[in-house]
Parts: structure tokens; C-alpha cells; sequence
């Protein structure tokens, strides 16, 4: 039984050395700042969404979204 967790280990240790692609440390930057501004953008458009049509605020505020218009 150990000698299988042993060539298991082995052998992920040789797929992820030497025949795993990792990306350069440019392409790492690159894909993260990527990522960094969908994030941001998504996060942008969620808020407006939420606040346009949500509920939000106490009932006596100035706007409380199109829902809390209509109800």
C-alpha cells in the first residue's frame, strides 16, 4: 500500500516538473490584471444594478430604488 502513495507522489512530482506548461511571469502579471479589472468592472455593474432596482435605504429616504418606488 505505501509503495503506491510513493509512485503516486512520484509521479506527480515528475507530471507537474516536467510536463506541466507554466506561464511566464509576464503572462502571470498580465492574466492578474485581467482578472483584477473584470472583477472591478463586474463589481461596478452589480452596484449600479442593486442600487437602480433594489430596495435600499429606510423608508423615509429621498430613493429607495425602482422596487421601492413601486411598492
Amino acid at each position: 500500500m505505501f509503495q503506491k502513495v510513493r509512485t503516486y507522489f512520484n509521479e506527480t512530482y515528475t507530471e507537474m516538473v516536467h510536463n506541466v506548461t507554466w506561464p511566464t511571469w509576464k503572462e502571470l502579471q498580465n492574466n492578474t490584471i485581467i482578472v483584477l479589472i473584470s472583477v472591478i468592472l463586474f463589481s461596478v455593474v452589480i452596484f449600479g444594478m442593486d442600487f437602480a432596482f433594489g430596495i435600499a435605504g429606510k423608508p423615509g429616504d429621498a430613493w429607495r430604488g425602482l422596487l421601492g418606488f413601486i411598492y
